[in-house]
């Protein structure tokens, strides 16, 4: 079954919750697995797209956007509503449960002081918990 965790950034925290998905994605990758970014639009596409290239100042993260991203070189990559092959780690960004998240292993919710998204990821939280999916909640700095 898949397993679940919120990361939830405290009010007054550093960055929001796309760094923290950067973050989560670099940590992923460096453990060996491969990473699936869910965003809500073209926009958002684009922002994790330069954002996992420059988040940090020593180096980045190989990433590409699916579809278009040879996979094999691209251990992380980002999408706006498929999954293909992609069963291991999926980092969300979207303001729905993606419907594809089952087939992986780990899904991060990753949810930061905004007001609308605190809510949508408390209805996140509440249609896994539902399900009975199990869930874990990180409060970070």
């Amino acid at each position: 079954m898949t397993r679940v965790d919120f990361y939830v950034l405290k009010p007054g925290s550093r960055g929001n919750r796309y760094t923290l998905a950067a973050r989560l994605a670099e940590k992923a990758w460096r453990s060996g697995h491969r990473v699936l970014v869910a965003v809500a639009s073209e926009e958002e596409q684009r922002h994790m797209d330069r954002l996992l290239w420059t988040f940090r100042d020593t180096g980045f993260v190989p990433h590409g956007l699916l579809g278009q991203a040879d996979p094999a070189l691209n251990p992380v990559l980002i999408t706006l509503d498929n999954a293909d092959d992609e069963h291991e780690v999926l980092i969300n960004l979207q303001a729905s449960v993606p419907e594809f998240f089952s087939r992986f292993q780990r899904v991060a919710e990753c949810v930061d002081d905004d007001p609308g998204e605190r809510e949508a990821g408390r209805q996140r939280y509440r249609f896994y918990r539902e399900r009975g999916y199990p869930l874990q909640v990180h409060e970070l700095d």
